[in-house]
C-alpha cells in the first residue's frame, strides 16, 4: 500500500489525506476567535474507512490546536467517535463538546 500523505488545505481550515496525489479523506474546521476551532466535517473514501486515515486526520487537527493554543469543539460525529476512543486528545477538547 502506498504511503498516505497529510496536507493542510489551502485555506488553512482542514487537512486532506492523499495517496499518489488523489484525495482519500478530508477533515474541515472553522476557527472561532483566537482560542477555539470547531471540527465541522470528516469524510473518507469507502476503501479507507477501516484504516487509520480518520484517526490521523483528527490527530493533525489536535496537533494544530495544541500548537495554536486552541480548544476544539466538535460538530462531526465521525471525529467525535475518535475523541471518545482516544483520551490522549482530551487536553484540547472543550469541556462537554462530546
Amino acid at each position: 500500500m502506498n504511503k498516505i500523505q497529510y496536507e493542510l488545505l489551502p485555506d488553512g481550515c482542514g487537512f486532506c489525506a492523499k495517496i499518489n496525489g488523489q484525495n482519500v479523506g478530508e477533515i474541515t474546521f472553522i476557527k472561532i476567535g483566537l482560542d477555539k476551532l470547531m471540527i465541522e466535517h470528516t469524510s473518507v473514501e469507502s476503501g479507507y474507512q477501516r484504516t487509520p486515515v480518520v484517526l490521523n486526520l483528527v490527530s493533525h487537527v489536535v496537533e494544530l490546536a495544541r500548537a495554536q493554543h486552541r480548544k476544539v469543539l466538535n460538530r462531526c460525529s465521525t471525529a467525535q467517535n475518535i475523541f471518545i476512543g482516544h483520551p490522549e486528545f482530551d487536553d484540547v477538547l472543550l469541556m462537554n463538546s462530546h
